[in-house]
């Protein structure tokens, strides 16, 4: 019989496969049946930063902008060097209207990975 992950029985595998559908849901514009599938992986593996990284992206998609920063920022506090984790968070807190931090992330994102996009965000000329 295969180990199961508390009583839903759902096993690795299932949420393995829940995780791929939620980033095929999240590229074709479904970020709120994305994060419904991803609920369920995150319950079994809270520790998994990719699932919330995704969880996170689909937030952000669905303009659930407090629940992304959340997510954001926990997988930040796990993997402080993510320079798009960094990126994202200040894409959200740039759509909220708060640009000192919003600046902060841009920047360290930029100094973590050279990427255009992050050093044109950044505007270190500023």
């Amino acid at each position: 019989m295969p180990e199961s992950s508390g009583s839903t029985g759902r096993t690795p595998e299932t949420h393995v496969i829940d995780f791929r559908a939620a980033e095929q849901l999240l590229a074709s514009r479904d970020p709120r049946g994305a994060v419904k599938l991803l609920d369920g992986v995150i319950d079994a593996y809270p520790e998994n930063t990719a699932a919330r990284l995704l969880r996170a992206r689909a937030f952000f998609a669905a303009a659930q902008l407090r629940p992304a920063e959340l997510e954001f920022s926990i997988v930040l506090e796990r993997e402080p060097d993510n320079a798009f984790a960094h990126f994202a968070l200040a894409r959200t807190y740039q759509r909220q209207s708060r640009p000192d931090p919003a600046r902060r992330h841009f920047r360290l994102a930029a100094a973590l990975d050279p990427n255009p996009e992050y050093l044109k965000a950044a505007r270190f000329d500023d």
